[in-house]
Formats: C-alpha cells, sequence, structure tokens
C-alpha cells in the first residue's frame, strides 16, 4: 500500500469546480489529491501574425507555480525577468496537447488562451493542467455563437503521471513519491485513446521494453477514468457532439 492507502493502480481522488472564476469564458478548479490548478480560458477576436487572413484559429498556454503552492515560496516570473525554463516546457506542452483535439479552422480567427495557476503542488501539476484545460476549453467554447458551424473539439484530452517507486509502477504519482521515482513518465491521451504526447525519463536506471509497456498500461487505465470525468462534464452536449471509441476495446483489464 502507498502513504495515502491508495492501490499501484489507483487514482488520487479527483474534484472538479466548475465556474471557479467569474469573467473567465471558461474556468474550473481541478484537484488532483493535494495538487490543485486554477484552469481558465479567454477568446480573443485575433490571432498570432503567422495566422492572420488564415480563417484558422489557434490556442495557447501560460502556466505558473503561485507564491504558496510549494513549500518554500515560489517567485513569481514577473520578478525574475523571465519565465522559468520549467514554466516554458510545461504551457508549451499544454498548449500543443489542446490544439490536437481543436479544429483550428472551425475555430476561426480567434485565439483561445489557457492559463493554468498552481496554487498547491504536491506532484502532477502538469498532467492535472492538461486535464483541467480541456474542461475550461471545453465550456468556453459553448459561449460562442455556433450557428451552422462544427463545434471545435474533436476529442476529449486527459493526461496522468506514472512512475516506478521502490520497484513498482504507481498510477499517479505525489510528490513523495515522485521525489523518488526511479522512473518518471507522463502521457497524455485522446478519447479514443490516441497518443499526443510521452514524457519519460530514467532517473537512476535504464529500464527495458516490458516495463515500459506495464506503465503505459496503467496509464491508460487512468486516463480512461479522466475522460469518464470529462464525459459527465460535457452531459448531454457529449452525446451529440463527442465520441469515445478506444478505451471500450484497447484498455488493458
Amino acid at each position: 500500500m502507498r502513504v495515502d492507502g491508495r492501490k499501484f493502480d489507483e487514482l488520487r481522488p479527483i474534484k472538479v469546480i466548475r465556474n471557479f472564476q467569474k469573467f473567465a469564458a471558461g474556468s474550473v478548479l481541478i484537484e488532483f489529491g493535494e495538487t490543485k490548478v486554477i484552469c481558465s480560458a479567454t477568446i480573443e477576436d485575433k490571432v498570432p501574425a503567422f495566422l492572420k487572413n488564415s480563417k484558422s484559429g489557434w490556442v495557447t498556454s501560460e502556466y505558473s507555480l503561485l507564491p504558496g503552492s510549494t513549500s518554500d515560496r515560489t517567485a513569481r516570473d514577473s520578478t525574475q525577468g523571465k519565465i522559468s525554463g520549467r514554466s516554458q516546457e510545461i504551457q508549451r506542452m499544454i498548449g500543443r496537447a489542446l490544439r490536437a483535439v481543436v479544429d483550428l479552422k472551425a475555430l476561426g480567427e480567434k485565439t483561445i488562451w489557457l492559463d493554468c495557476d498552481v496554487i498547491q503542488a504536491d506532484g502532477g501539476t502538469r498532467t492535472a493542467a492538461v486535464t483541467g484545460a480541456w474542461l475550461a476549453l471545453f465550456d468556453a467554447l459553448l459561449t460562442l455563437d455556433r450557428k451552422n458551424k462544427k463545434f471545435p473539439i474533436t476529442d476529449f484530452l486527459a493526461a496522468v503521471s506514472v512512475g516506478i517507486v521502490n520497484e513498482h509502477v504507481l498510477l499517479d504519482l505525489d510528490y513523495s513519491e515522485d521525489s523518488h521515482a526511479s522512473v518518471d513518465l507522463n502521457l497524455v491521451l485522446t478519447g479514443q485513446a490516441r497518443i499526443v504526447e510521452i514524457q519519460g525519463t530514467a532517473e537512476l536506471e535504464p529500464f527495458d521494453f516490458s516495463i515500459l509497456q506495464e506503465i503505459l498500461n496503467m496509464a491508460q487505465k487512468g486516463i480512461f477514468q479522466l475522460v469518464r470525468i470529462q464525459q459527465d462534464f460535457a452531459g448531454e452536449f457529449f452525446h451529440n457532439l463527442l465520441t469515445v471509441k478506444g478505451f471500450n476495446d484497447s484498455v488493458p483489464e
């Protein structure tokens, strides 16, 4: 058993508070156990210069650890004069992950900003941010006038971490586990179980392909549960516009 009593293949308790911010087009507070991230979506009627007159939209992200989110105070990027390398890496990951499930032509010449601010960090902030950003994006797009227009989201999207700690493969690591993991991997999948991104590394010793397959199988099962939460979030709208085809047959028992 793990420190918090979970089974090896068990997610932390997931909680979503919808419409967390008054002025955002879409916003949620998403919690993966003690990790808490505010994800908000803002719509701008303009696009980056390279997309002008393209009739195509854009989805991008900003990510930050807020002061007080970690045991030692995390300084704001603005006071450092530059975005930290870690923040830059994660916000790029969030943006490209969400673009994988958005029809940018259907969006039109609009930019969706997804701001992911960690108010409490206990491991898995980037995976919580990806999963929560999809929820915020979904609600934001519901506010657009869709007369005779295709809904821009094409699929669900969620992410989870898996690691090896004390020779055990564990799903959804908290900080105490992540800081001692010999292998650390983040997986982003669509609702049809298609891979968007894999980030993985051996922190100590290299590992073989059989272990990788075990890690991916466990991650897939965890993401399946997160997608179910997104399905419930989307409600009746999901039944009309979104489908999940990949998991029922492909998730290992």
